[in-house]
């Protein structure tokens, strides 16, 4: 980890007053590498060998009244600019957190909670089309965060354009990307009911709510659309289990021929073998429905369903991680014509 100390400097009547070292808070620079070798079957696999770096600056400091302030930029994968978002602590008041719309926030965050020793089911390789919660946080937005009381941790976040990320300051986001809907909110809970036990002490309840408003503009054809997301993890010693159900009204009228809403499950289990070897089997899905030529659910089991599967293995040695993931994706993007594997090892460097 490297430190940052910013320094001031301060003119008076063209001369140099004063250079001082003093500052509120720091900025720390962490950051990694990640390498990766593909092989994929029923697919072309083309170059095998990927990498991608990865840099976060990030920013501290603490008001007079206590409050503290984070800043973090993101820097990924040589993109020339990922993201940003300013969270200020304010102690028993909760947290406030402005994000640049890297679907960090809102039911983002419980997109797939699934333990893994890795990845989720769907991230390791394989471009699946599994269809998972997005909400408000794939748009610039602001979330509040409660105090936890008695295990329990509430959300609410805003979007004002849907669509709309990454918007400078003193500047307008203009429309965004969702031209037929303009707010979106979320809403999501987090319980750990432990009620003081042992027991009770890896359980962990999630649920979350999403909807967007459609624009006054839109067809009549556009209804307001929703998503939700609610599942449940427990911990027991060295073994993680995970299960979640999802769905989704995409607000399209059902007088049209298109999809009008999803539905998705996921479970998952792990287990710690050590402090530095871990294994996971995870399964995620996704089913559509709506009106095809007029009729419902028209098309094919096999063109209204996605199945994913993927055994990992991860292995830590201080800075550096190998991972291994055999995926099996089934009916991948909708399509019975489009089933794939791909084996997938990656090697991390951390800094």
């Amino acid at each position: 980890m490297n430190k940052l100390t910013k320094v001031g400097c301060s003119a008076l009547c063209g001369s140099l007053a004063a250079i001082s070292a003093a500052n509120a808070g720091e900025l720390t620079v962490t950051g990694g590498v990640d390498m990766s070798w593909l092989s994929k079957e029923n697919d072309v696999t083309g170059n095998p060998i990927g990498i991608g770096s990865n840099l976060t600056f990030t920013g501290s400091g603490e008001l007079d009244n206590g409050w503290k302030f984070d800043l973090s930029i993101a820097h990924k994968n040589g993109d020339t600019y990922s993201s940003s978002n300013v969270n200020i602590d304010m102690g028993g008041l909760g947290q406030l957190n402005i994000d640049q719309g890297d679907s960090g926030n809102g039911v983002a965050q419980m997109d797939d909670k699934m333990p893994t020793a890795w990845e989720e089911a769907w991230g390791a390789g394989l471009s699946t089309g599994i269809k998972t919660v997005v909400g408000a946080g794939g748009s610039m937005n602001l979330m509040y965060t409660t105090p936890t009381i008695l295990g329990t941790t509430l959300t609410a976040t805003k979007a004002w354009n849907s669509g709309t990320t990454a918007t400078a300051d003193v500047a307008t986001g203009g429309q965004g990307t969702d031209l037929n809907f303009d707010k979106s909110y979320d809403l999501t809970v987090n319980i750990n009911p432990s009620f003081g036990t042992e027991a009770l002490s890896g359980l962990n309840i999630f649920a979350a709510g999403h909807t967007k408003a459609k624009n006054n503009k839109a067809a009549r054809t556009i209804n307001d659309y929703y998503e939700g997301v609610a599942g449940i993890t427990f911990d027991i010693g060295p073994v993680s289990l995970g299960a979640a159900r999802s769905g989704f009204i995409m607000g399209t009228a059902e007088t049209t021929a298109a999809t009008t809403h999803y539905t998705g499950a996921m479970w998952g289990v792990s287990f710690n073998v050590n402090d530095d070897l871990s294994v996971s089997y995870g399964f995620h899905n996704s089913r559509k429905a709506g009106y095809e030529n007029g009729s419902q659910n028209m098309l094919a089991e096999a063109n209204r369903r996605i199945e994913v599967q993927s055994y990992q293995v991860a292995y830590s040695m201080g800075g550096a991680s190998i991972r291994l993931a055999e995926t099996k994706g089934d009916n991948l993007y909708f399509s019975s014509a489009n089933d794939k594997d791909v084996t997938t090892v990656s090697v991390a460097l951390a800094f």
